[in-house]
């Protein structure tokens, strides 16, 4: 894909799969880059070569954006508004069912879909300024698709305060204590050194013993290829109403 559209890219070596996306928008995620995004983590699953996937963003500022403004304000049917959700459930069910650990590196702010992506990995490392936000509900939606991998990190009294306080950043401590990173980093060095350090371990690790673990570990989610879809209608159909349209254009000519 273009530099305009977004890209994903993925390398393995040593056991290690690499998958990096990247947007020029503050790496907001529109319907190709989340295509393309499962697509490499499904691939990344079924490769026998890869023992451990890492997730992560191009760039140092924001780690995800979550839905691409552009793309939301595009949609016109409900059919293309889940067809666009769906890309979120795609890929938090491609990191469920890959047989491997998928670890996630959050060097930046992460909102809405990001902070799905954070949650769904298995283990999620940060840097200690990358502040988190559930904006959904500020722009008339809600964190429907993300929202059974968020409340599966960091619990239902977490989630609940982080959806209804739709517009207030917390802290990447704040995610940390919660669950969501399991540690946090003051350097970008000492992030991707855990990282490097965390993943070598992995890719000496007994692939069987593993795949075994992260099938214990995401026990009960077996109905999210339903669930999620499901959720991705609810969002489809919200994101038509003349609400939530005037807040993304008020939104987006506050940015421009």
């Amino acid at each position: 894909m273009s530099q305009v559209t977004g890209k994903v890219d993925s390398r393995t070596e040593n056991g290690i799969a690499t998958i990096s996306f990247f947007h020029p928008q503050s790496n907001s995620l529109p319907g190709t880059v989340l295509t393309d995004l499962a697509g490499e983590i499904n691939r990344a699953g079924e490769n026998p070569e890869v023992r451990v996937i890492i997730l992560k963003s191009e760039g140092e500022k924001t780690f995800c954006a979550g839905a691409s403004f552009d793309e939301l304000i595009s949609i016109d049917t409900i059919e293309k508004g889940k067809i666009f959700f769906s890309g979120f459930a795609s890929v938090i069910n491609a990191i469920r069912k890959a047989p491997k650990f998928v670890i996630a590196r959050v060097q930046g702010k992460a909102v809405g879909g990001g902070v799905g992506l954070a949650s769904a990995a298995d283990y999620t490392l940060a840097l200690d300024t990358a502040s988190i936000k559930l904006s959904e509900l500020a722009i008339g939606i809600g964190p429907f698709v993300v929202g059974p991998a968020v409340e599966r990190k960091i619990g239902k009294p977490a989630f609940t305060q982080l959806s209804i306080n739709a517009t207030e950043w917390q802290s990447a401590q704040w995610a940390k204590e919660k669950g969501l990173y399991a540690d946090v980093f003051s350097s970008i060095d000492e992030l991707d050194k855990a990282i490097k350090l965390l993943t070598g371990r992995l890719a000496q690790s007994n692939p069987e013993a593993m795949a075994l673990l992260k099938k214990t570990f995401w026990k009960g989610t077996e109905d999210w290829d339903t669930l999620l879809i499901e959720r991705a209608e609810m969002s489809g159909r919200l994101v038509l109403s003349d609400f939530t349209r005037n807040a993304i254009a008020k939104f987006k000519a506050g940015k421009s």
